[in-house]
Order: C-alpha cells, then sequence, then structure tokens
C-alpha cells in the first residue's frame, strides 16, 4: 500500500528538489564565469572584477558606497582600488559637489575589460541555452523570473551597451 505524502512532506521535496537543480546550474554557471574571466585573470582577480562590475553598473562612487556594496571592509576597498588603478582599469575624482570627497570611476579601459567578460559569459550561456527545446526555454525563462524576482535581481542588460548590473552582489532576502 502507497503511502501518500502529507502536504509538508510535499513541500519539502519539492524544495529539495529545486535546491538540488539550482545548486547543480550554479556549478554550470561558476565554471562559465571562471571560464569568461580567465583572458584577464591576469590583469584582474574575480573580487577585483566585481568591483568593476558595481562601478560600471554605478558610476563614479564614493570608497565607503562601493565597500558596502561590496560587502568589504573599507580598508579591503581600498587596497582593490589601488591594484585597479594601478592596472589602468579605474581612477580617482575629486567629486565636483564636495571636493573634500573622492570618487571611484571606471577607466574606458575598465568599461572594455568589464564588456568584453561579460560578452564571453553571454555568448557561452547563449550556446547551452540553444541546445534546449524551446518548450523548456520559455519554462525556463518564467522559472529563473520568478527566482530572480524572489531576490529582487534586476535582470541583465538585452543587449550590448545597455546598463550592466551588479549580478547578485545585493542582500539576500529575508526569510519570511
Amino acid at each position: 500500500m502507497t503511502r501518500k505524502a502529507a502536504p509538508a512532506d510535499e513541500r519539502r521535496d519539492d524544495v529539495d528538489a529545486v535546491t538540488r537543480a539550482v545548486l547543480t546550474a550554479s556549478r554550470v554557471l561558476v565554471a562559465v564565469s571562471a571560464r569568461s574571466i580567465a583572458e584577464v585573470e591576469d590583469r584582474v582577480t574575480l573580487p577585483q572584477f566585481r568591483m568593476l562590475v558595481v562601478l560600471s553598473s554605478r558610476g563614479a562612487t564614493k570608497l565607503v558606497a562601493l565597500a558596502g556594496l561590496l560587502r568589504v571592509a573599507p580598508s579591503t576597498a581600498m587596497r582593490m582600488v589601488d591594484r585597479l588603478i594601478a592596472a589602468g582599469l579605474a581612477d580617482r575624482q575629486i567629486n565636483p559637489d564636495n571636493r573634500r570627497e573622492t570618487l571611484l570611476q571606471l577607466t574606458d579601459e575598465g568599461r572594455r575589460t568589464v564588456e568584453d567578460v561579460t560578452a564571453r559569459r553571454r555568448e557561452e550561456i547563449e550556446s547551452i541555452v540553444q541546445r534546449l527545446d524551446p518548450a523548456k526555454r520559455t519554462a525556463l525563462i518564467e522559472a529563473l523570473s520568478d527566482f530572480n524576482e524572489a531576490v529582487a535581481e534586476p535582470l541583465a542588460p538585452l543587449v550590448e551597451g545597455d546598463e550592466l548590473y551588479p549580478l547578485g552582489w545585493g542582500d539576500p532576502p529575508e526569510s519570511g
């Protein structure tokens, strides 16, 4: 005789199955991300690239705000900025609204670096998605849209040149 699972058990099994699927997909996406940054890893580390993406999405930013967005100490952010400046990927400027403040921003080379890495990532993800049946693509759009909405993550840009986003480096959602 087959015992019917209680609704709480079904939900738990469902959450476990989705969690396992997302964890598996995250391994793929981390590998794609690592490969996309491999061509610039001699000049920039993954944490430094995160900083470049944040600067790309926010524009000129104060160090304290940048450290907060990256969830690092201001001293850590300053060391990262110094390395990015030495690599020619970022620079400092005086805040025109408050001359006592310094703003950090991307150089043209920093912007190109973010665009190139993002383009490589987009190409590889696109090649994976193209292997899916069209109906599965539609289901994936719906599922990932719901997933992104659950953590208030803005959509990635549709075409190159659109504004970039920090891609998952915001605050985690409150559980409820």
